[in-house]
């Protein structure tokens, strides 16, 4: 089998990918990974062959239009308001990311495509004549009727409503219809057809596999989605073990009591500062010891203290099992590697999917309930702190999961599900 995967984003949505061909190469496969180009070098680094693709979206993470739509979620009229603002800014993006998709796909001599949602790669399968799979990272992209959207943020409502939410996530693709039609029939040299945006079906109404990219044990499995739906755990990138940690976070970490671990990834508000000193100020009030990582901004390297070490970013596979907690922002990269390491956690979501994880970590036990990243004050986050470093039913729940979420085997689980299909 030769695989084309196809992702786009920060790193919780190409570093899933990059697990997958690690685990394709592994059975025999060959894959080729199309990406930002700024993810190159690791994938030269695990020997996988590379197809850049432009930065396009990536380039808007500081934009303060986007930064409002993180910060507020698209919540209310305002929130609607910057929801179109952004989609307008992303469009001609992505028309240059759709071109390099194209390119890829030429020189690629796939067989199977593999791609997220936000992605529309069904197209150049088509134009390939070959199979496209989709790949969740998040659910909410298959209806069921069992209950309601995941990523839509809407209280209890009747169960006959419930399929009806996922309109809503499906809505998010036709915006970008319109384009993704003048690249197929411009560049891909395919015909103007019904239902080419329809990323859960081929052309003939069957059902594509879907791959989705968590765990049973975390989100529900509804009994109505079809065979071709699999959830096969999470997609782990195997660790290098050719790491070597700076000797200030060894030593960090050796000299006291398991620290906690406090990172943003790519999310980054407009008060960032902010949001620095309100860690600052309820990792003192809660008294832990913290290694806080800078991927969010707000933060020089300058500031630790004896108790906080500031560093760049380190494997969260090495660091997130020497720490007592993880507080973070809740995308599903980060959320799976907490759970992995069997650490409780304290998650802070910003947008997208990012509730969906807090919420279910609280709901599994892992978890105090989510601060709000809009909202966060040094108060509530001492009184979080306190709750995930010191409760011990909590700890005892998150390593007990941990285990089960190892167990998965998530990336080799779906190379499984693609051998059946080609």
């Amino acid at each position: 089998m030769r695989a084309l995967l196809v992702t786009h984003g920060t790193r919780g949505d190409v570093q899933p990918f990059l697990a997958l061909a690690v685990a394709l190469r592994k059975r025999g496969h060959e894959a080729v990974l199309a990406a930002p180009e700024s993810y190159a070098q690791e994938a030269a680094e695990r020997d996988v062959e590379f197809a850049t693709l432009g930065e396009g979206p990536n380039r808007l993470m500081n934009d303060p239009v986007i930064q409002e739509a993180i910060e507020g979620g698209y919540r209310g009229v305002r929130g609607k308001i910057t929801a179109v603002r952004t989609t307008q800014r992303i469009k001609p993006l992505m028309v240059d990311v759709l071109h390099d998709v194209g390119a890829a796909a030429r020189a690629s001599r796939a067989d199977v495509v593999v791609h997220t949602p936000g992605i529309p790669a069904q197209h150049v399968a088509e134009m390939l004549g070959v199979p496209a799979v989709l790949a969740a990272l998040q659910p909410g992209w298959v209806p069921t009727s069992e209950f309601a959207c995941p990523m839509v943020p809407l209280s209890r409502l009747p169960r006959a409503l419930n399929r009806a939410t996922y309109l809503t996530v499906a809505a998010t693709l036709r915006v970008y219809a319109g384009i993704a039609t003048q690249w197929r029939m411009t560049e891909l040299g395919l015909p103007r057809r019904r239902g080419s945006h329809d990323v859960l079906h081929d052309a003939d109404g069957n059902d594509r596999l879907v791959l989705q990219a968590f765990s049973r044990h975390i989100t529900p499995i509804a009994s109505d989605w079809p065979e071709s739906v699999h959830t096969t755990g999470f997609w782990y990138l195997p660790a290098v073990a050719s790491w070597i940690p700076p000797e200030r976070l060894t030593r960090f970490l050796n000299d006291g009591p398991a620290p906690v671990y406090i990172g943003f990834g790519s999310m980054a508000g407009r008060n960032s500062r902010k949001t620095a000193a309100t860690v600052a100020d309820a990792v003192r009030q809660a008294g832990v010891r913290a290694v806080v990582a800078t991927g969010w901004g707000g933060i020089a390297a300058d500031t630790g203290t004896d108790d906080v070490l500031v560093i760049d970013q380190a494997p969260h596979d090495w660091l997130l099992p020497r720490v007592s907690a993880v507080v973070h922002h809740g995308g599903g990269g980060t959320t799976g590697a907490a759970l992995a390491a069997g650490r409780p956690q304290v998650v802070c979501p910003f947008v997208a999917d990012q509730p969906h994880w807090a919420n279910r970590m609280h709901a599994v036990g892992v978890a105090p309930p989510p601060l709000r990243q809009k909202e966060l004050t040094a108060d509530q986050l001492a009184a979080a702190l306190r709750l995930a470093t010191g409760d011990a039913a909590m700890r005892q729940r998150a390593e007990q999961l941990g285990l089960q979420i190892r167990t998965e085997n998530g990336a080799d689980a779906a190379v499984d599900a693609l051998e059946h299909i080609i």
